[in-house]
């Protein structure tokens, strides 16, 4: 436990998806340009031990840390903003929490004590969070916890926030997010939803420190005074957070209201440097951009209904935007659903249209047949290809498919009597799958990449180790490596523990490369992930060519 570390609680109003995550993740790049060491932390309140076994369109991406966890795509944003790597102690979910509490309790660990919701889950809350604090050696942690105030599943996390500033006062502050709606027929911006949210909040026994105001138009001066009478705040401590384009722009409006400052003067601290200037920096060159470049992202999670739920792929999209800005272009995301390739084959024309595409991982046969022929469509047409996990296996099948002539070739997750199981699941995975293990239990974290010498992809790398992160159950079959290789569809990486394939390229292409890990997981919009990078040049020099 740190005794000097100070600890911010994020909290959300009136309703879910206001982009806490992105405040907290600028909270954290402001605190940290001003010389402190930062760290942030999500807590989750369903009750899921993690993110693992949720649907993608339900809860976005599951983001997977360096150490294994499968986590909330905030840990991705916050990872994006300060430039690091988080490990499964910054991330914590209600089903955590009763599972360690209950394990401790069949240990004897309280000492045959009743053991009781409150005040012993609080006690667990609070104990992983100082555990994040020491882990990360941070001197400021921000915590977000999910969801919105008032909500029942929220009750016991805002008890063991009210319970540290209640112990410690001058190292706890608590900020609010909340919306400010502007009804279209009205054309004003109403101030009532977020006074019930603070008030919500107070009976909760916790008052906030500084409210961020979110809503579509920024907060003007006689809003900020309704709320601060009716909040019982003053008036500089109530912030506009409107609506942006860029969310990497968000600390710097927050910046321009000096709430940096005011966090440091409330906790009895100073500034030791001033430093956003690389941030300040990037946003001025990304708003510069005029060139273009068009992409296309292959997937099968982006239909649910009348929406399209980029939240999917949140990872792949800002990975391309690295990318993209790092070379001086504005990138044009189009996402494709490759059911449509299935339902009506002449569509894969649409694919002449792209600079480069990408097919992501994922999971299951729905879409499969889709993403194959528009593979097969980019390796005979010459369209840079980057392929994430799924998207490499994928690729192998079409090769195995339509060059090697292994008719029926098929991943053993789809068909596990195929006579050709170019892609199979990996010995100790088979018996997990048996046992129904299905949580938590897949080849999860970062492992070792070794690089072929002279390769497309240690070229883009400059070296010949590298480390990754995977989330995965199937590999690349060994049985066909060298029949792979003799046709040009080389691998190029490979696992030095398992001997397993890790990256592969084809040779007489522009770019064709696919990676059995999650690229994604790894890119920063200071520094863009190498295969991104060369992706996104080939993408360019295809441009270049086809318009002179």
């Amino acid at each position: 436990m740190r005794k000097n570390t100070k600890f911010i609680f994020v909290m959300g109003g009136v309703l879910s998806g206001l982009g806490k995550g992105i405040a907290v993740s600028s909270i954290a790049r402001i605190l940290y340009g001003k010389g402190y060491r930062v760290s942030a932390m999500k807590i989750d309140p369903y009750v899921n031990v993690d993110a693992g076994t949720m649907n993608p369109t339900e809860h976005g991406e599951v983001f997977v840390t360096k150490d294994g966890l499968e986590t909330d795509q905030d840990i991705g944003n916050y990872e994006r903003f300060l430039q690091t790597e988080l490990t499964r102690e910054s991330y914590m979910t209600t089903g955590q929490v009763y599972l360690s509490v209950i394990q401790r309790e069949r240990n004897l660990a309280y000492h045959g004590k009743s053991v009781q919701v409150v005040p012993h889950i609080p006690d667990e809350v609070i104990r992983r969070i100082h555990r994040a604090a020491a882990t990360t050696k941070a001197e400021i942690l921000i915590i977000e916890i999910g969801g919105t105030v008032g909500e029942y599943e929220n009750l016991l996390f805002l008890e063991a926030a009210r319970m540290m500033r209640l112990k410690t006062p001058q190292q706890v502050q608590f900020i609010l997010v909340s919306y400010l709606p502007i009804p279209s027929k009205l054309g004003e911006m109403k101030t009532k939803p977020t006074q019930h949210a603070v008030r919500a909040l107070n009976s909760a026994g916790i008052h906030p420190d500084f409210l961020l105001c979110r809503a579509e138009q920024s907060l003007d001066q006689p809003r900020r005074e309704r709320l601060s009478i009716f909040c019982n705040m003053r008036v500089e401590d109530i912030l506009a957070a409107p609506d942006v384009d860029l969310v990497y722009e968000v600390p710097l409006r927050f910046e321009e209201q000096r709430l940096g400052e005011k966090i440091l003067r409330k906790f009895g601290l100073t500034v030791r440097r001033r430093n956003l200037r690389d941030w300040r920096s990037l946003i001025n060159r990304v708003k510069r951009l005029r060139r273009e470049v068009t992409i296309g992202v292959i997937g099968k999670y982006f239909s649910s209904g009348h929406f399209t739920l980029s939240d999917s792929y949140i990872s792949v999209i800002e990975s391309i935007k690295h990318a993209a800005w790092s070379i001086g272009v504005r990138p044009m995301v189009t996402w494709l659903n490759a059911e449509e390739f299935e339902e009506r084959p002449a569509a894969l024309r649409q694919l002449d249209g792209f600079d480069g595409l990408i097919v992501p991982g994922g999971f299951g046969a729905r879409g499969v047949e889709g993403k194959i022929a528009a593979i097969e469509y980019l390796r005979k047409h010459q369209i840079p290809f980057l392929g994430l996990c799924y998207g490499l296996q994928l690729a192998v099948i079409e090769f195995a498919r339509n060059v090697l002539k292994l008719r029926g070739a098929q991943t053993t997750e789809i068909t596990s009597s195929t006579p050709y199981p170019v892609i199979d699941v990996m010995p100790d995975q088979r018996v997990k799958l048996e046992r129904q293990e299905f949580g938590g239990s897949m080849r999860l974290g970062e492992f070792g990449c070794r690089l072929k010498t002279g390769s497309l992809a240690q070229r883009l790398y400059g070296r010949r180790q590298t480390r990754e992160r995977h989330r995965h159950r199937y590999e690349v079959n060994n049985r066909y490596r060298h029949r792979f290789a003799g046709k040009g569809f080389v691998p190029v990486g490979f696992n030095p523990e398992l001997d397993l394939v890790e990256i592969m390229e084809l040779e007489s292409h522009p770019f064709f490369i696919g990676v059995q890990f999650h690229a994604e997981f790894k890119s920063y919009p200071l520094n863009p992930h190498p295969l991104f990078r060369g992706f996104l040049q080939a993408a360019v020099k295809r441009r270049q060519a086809r318009r002179p």
